[in-house]
């Protein structure tokens, strides 16, 4: 962190202008602004305090921070803390009362939430029907308003209300649901007390406590470092945005407490190296916390679902304004003048309004409300935690996945299985040891950085709990299987060390005998990094001999042999320090570079063949990763021939020969030829969203790349690596060769890239992915880094999350497909008929709005709980660039085939019940003001009226023809029932629409949702709820009087069954053409 990063975040504390940074965590932007502007509604920070409880900004109490201007000894003193005993128990308890150590989340801003509840979405369009229909009631109402107006606009209220009550509920709910499945990562920190090293929940952490911190741990409270390796290193990103790592020191090196490498901070990690020190703040006197509760927010990224439903809102919207307006505009400049006795203004606007109610989808932005939601909490079933909802929907796109393979692809739990030397391999269980065991003994237990738990010493080796990674864990397990270590340690002092790092792939002890003085410094590692500085080695008896060619070609041919059967090759190497001067007090860089310096004329011990098996599960799990047209790349450090090895054992690699980089090579060449040759001869033009191979060809192809390989690698190298390989294989990769495949992979073929790992070396390529999935034993680093992370660390559970990815994407088509034929299509048909075309309005708009938010949201909804249909693995991934959730296909779908089936039932139905009553279509279209006084209307009105008082039924003192009082209301109840006519038609043509989407391609028959692995009996609830909602609107006499329904013949409750049975094997038909000839026209033009 730079002294200017500092000055800007003090200065910007003050001022009130806003802090942004990102975190690792949950991506989303930390807004920082200043008290000042804040407002009880909008969340206020909480106050800082010093010392003394005097309130103070949070730039006063970090400049405040003088802990590591202390020396090491005033430290302990200040905190009454020990370097040996750490705390004792009576001081932990009496300060564990003063809190813990958790950062307050940021305040919720409930206003901001609130108006966007209300006023979101669709329910801005709902807000103007609302308004306009109470304008219509009063003042445009005359002085005799239509109370159906001013029902309209209560009914439209409630809409609202009960909609944004669901948002808020829905939206609380997610958070709920979020939060615990973050609490299901538990984070944990290693303190000194009582003198016993013991692991207790980060939170149970006080000031005072002596903190051991490691590779992949994160700093679990504000710490003031007493002892460190010489390596370590911190990263800090999180906190100051800068992703170079920070070296630590004991030593104050700044005056400036942001700037000093002697001081660890709350939520920053622990990159490489160890250190101990001692906790000065905790929870919101951590620096962190300070700059949190400044007031920060939370501001979500929007998802792609998420843009594409917006960018679906604003055609929706903008269709229901243009055709509103369009039909206002046709009122008065046309039908007002032509027909003026055909609707008031009051009635116009009323029945204008089913543009806004008929476009608008009510139940979509419900469901996908839910939607999320409910996957969210199906993968928590599973213990997949997703940090971010973005996550799940980016999952169905996931086109590459690039595994670790340590941790990942096998257990984790390393043994060591063989242990050798150039004349002679051993089992590790051989009975009769050579006498070079004992070397190999030493260096395993002197050189580890793994150490046995004090809580089980009392277990056997194999029951003993090991605090460490997987690699040093086996060793030491084995070490102390051949002898105890405590001996050794006892009898040599450690002068220095340098832990193993993912950069160097060895690490270093050099130790004293505590009898004789005499420093051996001691290596362990990667061989073909060790090796190299080797000029001597041990035999089997424990003799030295120079090393030769005969040697180091022993020691290669075992080592692949080894590899062969998936083991990861160690060697363990030493040299005495004799004559060689180490100025241990020196600058800690100085030293590391003189330590390293002295990494030669090493003597070979031995090798370790170390053995990681296959996780059961993962065989069958990359089976079904691929069969979903996801490319499965191994990335890992280990050797070629071990990961090629895992690799065939676990199936990601079928092909029988493995291409190597020379095979590479030649494609490359041939490929830029004039003209192109070669396989990759397709290549040499191909767009970069084109460089991918086709994975049905058989048989696959296979290559293994090394790191080296990576870095001299240039674009035409990796569009044939990515463009024709479905198998590759990365092995002796650093954390910066993985990034580097990762984005290279991202340019390429729209590919939509995830990654796993658990070590703090895949980190980086957790970050860079689309999708960073880590395992739930990884490192605290890793965790934080990835999007996801699977708490039971079965690989499996990826599957899972693909299938979870593609059924949110799946569920929400399925949503639009079945609500916009009748909710909206079928509706609207109703409207234009009215406004257009001069009709009785088939569909008032009561019954619009009432079917779009209650008959609809009820079965929609339903289909959100939909499982997954039999072929989703089967399908190749959605390209997130080019495959919309709406496409001309979709639209075909509603508006030409299921859409057009319905209006045209509806209206038939409608048609039919008019004719029934003496009412024909030539009397209703066209009609606008000589309703009621044409020939079939005329004598139902007719036939309807009192007699006059001259004995007949109409009055003849004028020209004009007039009905009375009573044949009027007559035919206005006609029109009335006719409306719930169309009305009950939508609710069993619904029925039949719901059937029908539930399966793209498969037939009801198959897969129905009474019964079978597609059972689904919500559908059935929300269809019970629709039809009852049919009859509170038909057969309530407050609803009929107030709102226009009416009492409808019994056969139109069976009429409608017959039309949507009719679309149901419409489109059975369909689905049937499309499975028995998928190339004909119809499959193609199938949604």
């Amino acid at each position: 962190m730079t002294a200017q990063t500092e000055s800007t975040i003090l200065e910007t504390v003050d001022s009130g202008i806003p802090i942004r940074y990102r975190t690792l965590s949950y991506k989303f932007d930390e807004k920082i602004e200043s008290s000042k502007k804040s407002s009880t509604w909008f969340g206020r920070p909480k106050t800082v305090k010093d010392e003394n409880g005097n309130p103070i900004t949070a730039a006063e109490a970090i400049r405040k921070i003088n802990v590591h201007l202390l020396r090491t000894e005033d430290v302990f003193t200040k905190f009454s803390s020990s370097p040996i005993q750490g705390l004792e128990t009576a001081a932990v308890e009496r300060r564990a009362k003063l809190g813990k150590n958790k950062i307050s989340p940021p305040p919720t801003r409930y206003l901001t939430k609130a108006i966007m509840y209300i006023f979101g979405g669709f329910n801005f369009l709902m807000w103007v029907a609302f308004i306009l229909a109470v304008v219509s009631y009063e003042p445009l109402g005359g002085d005799d308003p239509a109370p159906f107006n001013l029902g309209v606009a209560f009914l439209v209220l409630l809409v609202i209300i009960i909609s944004s009550i669901f948002y808020a509920f829905v939206d609380w709910n997610a958070s709920r649901i979020m939060q615990s499945i973050r609490n299901l990562v538990s984070e944990e920190a290693t303190v000194i007390r009582n003198g016993v090293p013991v692991t207790i929940p980060s939170t149970d952490v006080v000031v005072g406590d002596l903190v051991s911190l490691s590779l992949g741990n994160r700093v679990p409270a504000d710490i003031r470092l007493t002892s460190c390796s010489s390596d370590v290193k911190f990263d800090r990103s999180l906190l100051t945005g800068e992703v170079d790592p920070v070296t630590g020191a004991i030593n104050s090196t700044d005056k400036n407490p942001l700037e000093t490498k002697n001081l660890a901070f709350s939520s920053t990690f622990v990159v490489q190296g160890t250190a101990q020190g001692v906790v000065f703040a905790i929870g919101d006197d951590t620096v962190m916390g300070r700059i949190i509760n400044l007031a920060g927010t939370q501001k979500l990224k929007t998802t792609t679902i998420q843009k594409e439903l917006n960018i679906f809102t604003l055609i929706i919207s903008f269709l229901a304004v243009f055709f509103f307006a369009l039909a206002m505009v046709l009122y008065e400049t046309w039908i007002k003048n032509s027909y003026p006795g055909f609707e008031t203004t009051s009635g116009a606007i009323a029945n204008a309004l089913g543009c806004l109610t008929a476009f608008v989808p009510q139940g979509l932005p419900v469901c996908v409300a839910l939607s999320l939601t409910i996957i969210a909490r199906r993968m928590a079933a599973r213990k997949v935690l997703v940090k971010n909802l973005a996550t799940i929907e980016t999952l169905g796109c996931m086109t590459v996945l690039c595994s670790d393979k340590t941790g990942t692809l096998t257990m984790g739990k390393m043994s060591v299985q063989h242990y050798g030397f150039p004349d002679a391999t051993f089992d590790s269980d051989t009975k009769t040891p050579p006498a070079g065991l004992n070397d190999i003994h030493s260096i395993a237990h002197l050189c580890n950085g793994a150490s046995f738990t004090s809580n089980s010493a009392d277990k056997t080796v194999a029951e003993r709990t090991i605090k460490g990674d997987s690699t040093d864990t086996a060793i030491l397990k084995f070490a102390e299987a051949v002898g105890a270590g405590d001996s050794l340690r006892e009898k040599n002092e450690k002068l220095f060390e340098i832990a193993f790092n993912s950069k160097n792939k060895w690490m270093l002890t050099i130790v004293k005998a505590r009898a004789d003085g005499e420093a051996v410094m001691m290596v362990k590692g990667a061989p073909d990094v060790l090796l190299p500085k080797c000029n001597w080695v041990l035999n089997s008896d424990g003799t030295v001999s120079p090393f030769d060619k005969n040697s180091r070609a022993r020691i290669t041919q075992v080592q692949e042999e080894w590899s062969q059967l998936g083991e990861r090759v160690i060697v363990l190497c030493r040299r005495p320090l004799t004559g060689v001067s180490i100025p241990y007090n020196a600058a800690q860089g100085a030293l590391d570079a003189i330590v390293q310096s002295e990494i030669q004329d090493l003597t070979c011990v031995g090798l370790l063949g170390i053995r990681d098996a296959p996780r059961a599960d993962v065989p069958a799990a990359i089976k079904t990763i691929r069969t979903a047209g996801v490319r499965v790349f191994m990335v890992t450090g280990d050797f070629a021939a071990t990961a090629q090895a895992i690799g065939r054992q676990v199936g990601l690699i079928t092909a029988q020969k493995t291409d190597s980089v020379s095979d590479l090579a030649d494609m490359v060449k041939a490929m830029t030829l004039q003209p192109p040759a070669g396989p990759a001869a397709h290549l040499a033009a191909a767009k970069k969203c084109d460089v991918k191979p086709d994975l049905d060809m058989q048989p696959h192809r296979a290559i293994c790349v090394t790191g080296g390989d990576v870095l001299t690698f240039e674009e035409k190298d990796w569009d044939v690596l990515f463009g024709l390989y479905s198998e590759i294989v990365f092995a002796r990769t650093t954390p910066e060769q993985k990034l580097k495949i990762v984005e290279e992979a991202q340019k390429r073929g729209d590919n939509v890239v995830a990654v796993t790992g658990d070590g703090v070396n895949d980190a980086p390529a957790l970050k860079a992915a689309d999708i960073g999935v880590a395992m739930g034993a990884g490192s605290d680093v890793a965790k934080d880094a990835a999007a996801m992370v699977l708490m039971n660390n079965d690989f499996a559970s990826i599957c899972v999350a693909i299938e979870n990815g593609r059924l949110v994407f799946d569920n929400l088509k399925k949503v639009i497909l079945y609500l916009m034929p009748a909710g909206t299509y079928t509706e609207f048909i109703a409207v234009i008929l009215n406004v257009f075309f001069g009709m009785q309005i088939p569909l008032n708009s009561y019954l619009q709005v009432f079917f779009s938010i209650f008959n609809d949201v009820a079965m929609s909804i339903a289909l959100m709980f939909e499982k997954a249909e039999a072929d989703l693995m089967l399908r190749k991934p959605r390209n997130a660039r080019t495959d919309r959730l709406t496409d001309w296909r979709f639209f075909l779908q509603i508006y030409g085939f299921i859409g057009l089936m319905f209006w045209i039932s509806a209206l038939s139905c409608f048609f039919i019940f008019m004719k029934q009553n003496g009412i024909g279509a030539s009397s209703l279209v066209f009609a606008f003001d000589s309703w009621g006084y044409s020939k079939d209307s005329l004598q139902y009105v007719l036939a309807h009226s009192s007699p006059s008082p001259d004995g007949l039924p109409y009055d003849t003192t004028n020209s004009t023809v007039v009905a009375n009082l009573d044949g009027q209301s007559a035919l206005a109840a006609l029109v009335a029932s006719g409306n719930s006519v169309y009305y009950v038609c939508l609710i069993f043509l619904q029925y039949g629409g719901v059937l029908a989407t539930r399966n793209r391609r498969v037939s009801i028959f198959q897969s129905n949702p009474l019964w079978g692995p597609r059972q689904n009996l919500i559908i059935l609830c929300g269809m019970a709820f629709s039809l009852a909602c049919g009859f509170l609107n038909v057969y309530t006499t407050g609803i009929q009087n107030l709102f226009g329904t009416g009492v409808i013949p019994v056969e139109f409750w069976f009429l409608p069954i017959a039309f949507g049975m009719a679309a149901l094997a419409m489109d059975e038909l369909r689905k049937l053409v499309v499975r028995t000839y998928p190339n004909s026209f119809v499959a193609k033009c199938a949604w």
